[in-house]
């Protein structure tokens, strides 16, 4: 199997702004919801994500910290674009320092006041395990 360094896929995933992110719900069942990179793309084995504490994705978490990220820089299977799969674990972080360091203008729109919105969290994923598709090559993401 093909072996990618973690910084040759960070340069791939530069372009990549949505992250599918899946949770283990209540039920049992796998949750699945698109997250924004929010320009944080500077991949160094950890994703951030804004959302609030009392959402599905907060519970999720507090109750099994597994998560998955999905990424696709395009549309097309056998096109030139890479797909990623990253199982990790998450924390929630709830330290308005941490959120200052990823913080973004885009994100004004989903919360009213900034890094002061109550109930606000940031979700961090870190990758225990990294796989690649790009065309008829795939492989594992060296951590």
């Amino acid at each position: 199997m093909a072996k990618k360094s973690l910084a040759d896929t960070s340069r791939e995933m530069a372009g990549i702004d949505i992250a599918i992110l899946s949770t283990h719900a209540e039920n049992g069942e796998i949750a699945n919801r698109p997250m924004s990179n929010s320009g944080d793309v500077a991949y160094a084995g950890t994703s951030y994500y804004f959302t609030y504490e009392q959402a599905r994705t907060g519970s999720d978490i507090q109750r099994n910290p597994k998560a998955a990220l999905g990424f696709s820089s395009e549309a097309g299977l056998f096109s030139k674009g890479i797909y990623l799969a990253v199982e990790g674990s998450t924390e929630l972080i709830r330290d308005k320092t941490a959120f200052q360091q990823h913080w973004t203008s885009d994100l004004d729109k989903w919360f009213d006041h900034g890094i002061d919105t109550p109930g606000l969290v940031l979700i961090t994923v870190r990758a225990n395990r990294m796989a690649y598709w790009k065309g008829r090559e795939e492989g594992e993401v060296e951590l």
